[in-house]
């Protein structure tokens, strides 16, 4: 996903002189080539993360279009009063990525865990919060990136996602897309827990279940044709994120804005932090993200459990 993004934000670049890149000491061996071809509109801000957020602001309201690249804790924990007040108050078109959602970094620890980004950005007002799930998605977004009004949380992934669509699909803000259909359930997914459903579907089926999956790359503002599954059939959401304040949250409250039929099912990560560090794998496997984790609960929660 980055690769696809930087890939894009250089060719942007070409044809815009207002795009500047800022990062916080990270992303080498990926930012090189925007910053080889734009040396003038590539800032390095070194490790002061909200002072990078100010210089973003500035450049912003004068007229730039800005993508901050850091790793997702040190986009958004450690800068939260300056996007409030920076990019927020000002409606500043900022677009944040934040990279290595979830347990992307496990083994680094929970300094390098972010389970409850989305909610915290989701609460911000005017903040629109994007999750691709693969390097088509992100492409597709790049369109609607640092326009408009206030700022964007783009949360990806670091590498090595296998790729769901094969053609650039119709996604951006209020915009979802199905990838499989499905009758007796939709799993509604966000971020690499798209691939992690698309197999528990394959499980499913061997139990007789329909599961259908539906990418909901726009976590804020929702897609609408959300509350159409919820009136038409279970719906369970599947998150690398806390279950508070994320997609499963976000989902539960359009709901009972619309009367609508709840979630049946929200998995994601538990209200607690992982007490061990190990690779992306490993603690998926510990809250019970994945394929086997999600087809356990999905079949359970329809009383098609063994």
């Amino acid at each position: 996903m980055r690769a696809a993004l930087i890939d894009e934000l250089t060719t942007l670049a070409a044809h815009d002189p207002k795009v500047v890149l800022i990062v916080n000491d990270v992303g080498f061996s990926v930012v090189e080539p925007f910053q080889q071809r734009f040396p003038d509109r590539f800032i390095n801000a070194g490790v002061a993360e909200a002072n990078m957020i100010g210089v973003a602001a500035g450049l912003a309201l004068t007229g730039h279009r800005v993508f901050v690249y850091a790793i997702a804790p040190f986009t958004t924990y450690r800068c939260i009063e300056q996007i409030r007040l920076d990019l927020c108050r000002t409606k500043a078109p900022v677009t944040l990525v934040g990279l290595g959602g979830g347990f992307t970094y496990g083994q680094l620890g929970t300094t390098h865990h972010p389970t409850e980004d989305v909610a915290m950005l989701r609460a911000l007002p005017g903040v629109r919060v994007l999750a691709p799930c693969d390097s088509f998605e992100t492409r597709a977004l790049v369109p609607h990136l640092g326009t408009g009004e206030g700022p964007i949380y783009l949360r990806l992934e670091k590498a090595g996602q296998q790729d769901v669509h094969t053609t650039l699909p119709a996604v951006g803000p209020g915009r979802s897309v199905r990838v499989r259909a499905g009758e007796d359930v939709t799993l509604v997914a966000c971020g690499t827990m798209v691939q992690m459903s698309l197999a528990a579907a394959d499980r499913l089926a061997a139990r007789g279940v329909r599961a259908g999956v539906v990418s909901a790359v726009s976590l804020k503002p929702l897609d609408p044709a959300l509350l159409g599954e919820l009136r038409t059939r279970p719906v369970v959401t599947v998150e690398e994120h806390s279950t508070i304040g994320g997609l499963g949250s976000a989902l539960a409250e359009a709901a009972a804005d619309a009367c609508v039929p709840a979630p049946r099912l929200r998995i994601g990560v538990p209200d607690a932090y992982a007490e061990v560090a190990g690779d992306q794998g490993y603690l998926r496997s510990l809250v019970g993200l994945t394929a086997e984790g999600i087809e356990r609960r999905v079949a359970d929660a329809l009383g098609r459990g063994a």
